[in-house]
């Protein structure tokens, strides 16, 4: 008997049609032996909705009710799966994250899971039913609902598959797999059928959608095979799992790309320990994210230039916060919110030389102009003008030979 994690993203239940096709894949699977824990998301669209709602009453909505409202909508989903399960024959009951309970830590709208009690789904699988649970919710040490952060339904998932000690973790989308590039927008982007967390890792946090970013770091770290599908096919998807397991033929496995950054570049910031960290303390403290960072050292090594990359909808709080950041001094302040950010991933770029040249030389013959660099034993990012984004992103998954 193979016990499953069957995880369903929103546009997989985003209408009570799909949420009965949905049922019928776990009907399938139960009705081969296994034991299957369902989590689901709220369906496509709903928690933006939610969101809306929240700000049409304050645009400082209280946090702990902002979770309550917005955990509702995986709620929803839970009850409509397993009524359908149950329609179909398949005995089934949904667990809100305090039933369970699902115990969080951390600061609400992004907690953390630590701990799943197990005792009662794993009672409710050993007597033939179906377990639904709820992705993107939990409860604090207080006893308050709590959510993990967008795409949350992800990690949950891993994480119950972790916790329960299941024997696989499948995520069902709309998407066949991962591909090479966004296939909405490059067609000859192909699906990938094997990939390494490490990779999947970098893809993810760069802008590919098919999975968020910490369910792969915790997938990663405990070593759970993780298989991406369709739930509209019959199709194979995208395995992803350890690197030794996996034999590439291509040095690079897929072109991320995202066009919702900005850069920022601090010119004659004095060189002097501690002048960094009173950078970005306070861009801490608002929550702003900073992504790539690259200093540049004068000749006469007294100043130094500092460029760093932050998503775009953060742009003025940046601004604002280092204007009023006394602890710094600069000569000059550049910045541009009009760029993207493309990046080549690869665990065969390791032992592979000539990539960089490649990459850079490719965007030259396009006159695409980089604008900053950055670079991981896996990953070469440039940052571009948004306007080259696509031809950027074309070129390369050309020259690499992804087509």
């Amino acid at each position: 008997m193979t016990k499953k994690v069957l995880k369903f993203g929103g546009t997989s239940v985003g209408s009570i049609e799909r949420i009965l096709h949905a049922a019928n894949i776990v009907k399938k699977e139960h009705s081969q032996g296994n034991e299957i824990i369902v989590v689901v998301s709220a369906m496509a669209g709903k928690t933006n909705e939610l969101i809306s709602q929240s700000n049409s009453i304050s645009n400082k909505f209280d946090k702990r009710e902002l979770d309550v409202l917005l955990s509702s909508g995986e709620q929803i989903t839970s009850a409509l799966m397993a009524g359908a399960l149950n329609e179909l024959g398949v005995k089934s009951k949904s667990w809100m994250g305090w039933q369970i309970p699902i115990l969080t830590t951390g600061e609400h709208t992004n907690s953390r899971i630590k701990n799943i009690h197990i005792e009662k789904i794993n009672t409710y699988l050993s007597n033939g039913g179906v377990a639904i649970v709820p992705g993107f919710q939990g409860i604090s040490e207080s006893g308050d609902t709590t959510t993990i952060g967008r795409g949350g339904s992800d990690a949950s998932a891993v994480a119950i598959a972790k916790i329960f000690n299941t024997d696989s973790c499948e995520i069902y989308t709309d998407v066949d797999g991962v591909y090479s590039t966004d296939p909405n927008k490059i067609p000859v982007a192909k699906k990938i059928d094997k990939i390494s967390y490490k990779e999947m890792l970098e893809l993810s946090s760069l802008g590919a959608k098919v999975m968020q970013p910490s369910a792969v770091q915790t997938a990663m770290m405990h070593d759970i095979p993780l298989q991406v599908r369709s739930t509209f096919t019959d199709r194979k998807g995208t395995q992803i799992f350890s690197q030794e397991n996996i034999d590439y033929t291509k040095v690079v496995t897929g072109v991320a790309y995202s066009k919702d950054d900005a850069k920022i570049t601090l010119l004659g910031v004095q060189d002097k320990p501690g002048v960094a960290a009173d950078i970005f303390e306070p861009l801490d403290k608002n929550q702003i994210n900073v992504d790539m960072v690259i200093q540049n050292i004068s000749s006469d090594g007294k100043t130094t230039d500092l460029t760093f990359t932050i998503k775009r909808n953060d742009f003025k709080k940046t601004l604002a916060t280092l204007s009023s950041n006394k602890k710094i001094k600069f000569k000059n302040l550049n910045h541009n919110d009009k760029v993207s950010k493309i990046s080549v991933v690869g665990a065969g770029m390791v032992s592979t030389p000539g990539i960089t040249f490649k990459m850079f030389r490719a965007l030259a013959d396009e006159n695409i102009n980089i604008l900053a660099i950055s670079t991981s034993e896996i990953k070469i990012s440039v940052i571009i003008s948004d306007n080259d984004t696509l031809k950027a992103v074309k070129k390369l998954h050309t020259i690499f030979d992804l087509d």
